[in-house]
């Protein structure tokens, strides 16, 4: 192990196939899901990443202990990154950016005039600088002229994209994988289905790569919150043979093998039905779980659902991968979310 030498803290880098920062609490727990109405032949479990840390927590720290890593080990001195205007990527980098003293950029899309709350409040209180993406932009364009403007003022920036789902940050979730592995070891029960929501791609790429890797069979199923199936098979595919390349390792990759649900986007990306939001609160009731609305909420939804449908009884042992995301609630969906409940009076 080494130290990164900086005003802060030092953070350890571990000197192994790659340079990975400790930035969040782990491994995460797993615990059995109680409280729902199963077929009593399947098992539950959900993965806690919700507790990973950084402040509030989530999938996106795992990839940030990479991109990070090289940031630093590369001696960049701005971080830059996008995303939605209540991104938890976005939210993650800049407090992750805050612990090590690095300046952090966000390139946001959404409405500027709106309520600063939730993410966006973090961000801000983090310290980081936010520009909102103008409508109607090309965004590849408007990163490229944001980057420009900082190099010829001096800076040295490191752009992440978006959801860190690149092939470096999704070296996060391989490492989640070897998690998963160790806890079957010791509780001497296997996974046969992973389920997660996938809204970038990477913390999918992740799990699928190590999962060949060790030549398992696995399933693997993401329910999509954003694009359709097609497109995030091409998409997954593209980041695992950049994970592949990076390490000299031939691991073809078949699409059939990438599995991802896309009928439960719902109204779109970040847009809650009522009874996506009625959902959420009655699992929280039942399990003592709670989820996101626009990410776990409704992958959680879409699993249960095909669940009872008897679409997936092949599988006994069922991990559900919780990304976080707990910060992005905004007041307007839980002010909809409790307008028809009786516990208020």
């Amino acid at each position: 192990m080494i130290s990164v030498k900086m005003e802060r803290d030092p953070v350890e880098v571990e000197t192994t196939h790659m340079n990975k920062l400790s930035l969040g609490h782990f491994p995460t727990p797993i615990q059995p899901v109680h409280g729902l109405d199963l077929n009593p032949a399947q098992h539950l479990f959900v993965k806690r990443d919700d507790y990973s840390g950084i402040e509030v927590s989530g999938n996106k720290i795992r990839k940030l202990e990479y991109c990070l890593a090289e940031a630093i080990d590369k001696k960049y001195d701005v971080i830059v990154t996008t995303g939605a205007i209540q991104s938890n990527h976005c939210r993650a980098t800049a407090a992750a950016c805050a612990r090590l003293g690095l300046s952090c950029e966000l390139l946001l899309s959404g409405d500027a005039s709106g309520q600063i709350e939730s993410n966006l409040f973090l961000d801000l209180a983090f310290g980081a600088k936010v520009t909102f993406i103008p409508p109607d932009t090309k965004r590849e364009l408007f990163y490229e002229q944001c980057l420009t403007t900082l190099k010829n003022s001096g800076r040295k920036p490191y752009f992440i994209p978006v959801g860190a789902s690149n092939a470096l940050g999704s070296h996060g979730y391989r490492d989640c994988f070897l998690e998963i592995l160790e806890y079957e070891r010791e509780h001497g029960m296997t996974f046969d289905l992973i389920a997660l929501a996938v809204g970038s791609g990477g913390t999918y790429a992740g799990l699928w790569y190590e999962n060949a890797r060790h030549n398992l069979d696995k399933a693997i199923l993401g329910f999509s919150v954003s694009a359709d199936s097609a497109a995030f098979e091409t998409i997954i595919a593209d980041i695992v043979t950049d994970m592949a390349e990076q390490e000299e390792r031939s691991l073809p990759v078949d699409k059939s093998s990438i599995r991802i649900n896309d009928l439960y986007i719902g109204t779109g990306y970040a847009k809650s039905t009522p009874e996506e939001l009625s959902f959420i609160l009655d699992t929280a009731k039942k399990t003592g779980i709670l989820f996101d609305p626009c990410y776990t909420g409704k992958a959680f939804l879409g699993l249960t659902s095909e669940l009872a449908a008897g679409r997936l009884e092949q599988y006994h042992s069922i991990l559900f991968i919780h990304t976080g995301g707990l910060s992005g609630w905004t007041v307007q969906q839980m002010s909809r979310a409790l307008e028809r409940s009786e516990q208020v009076s």
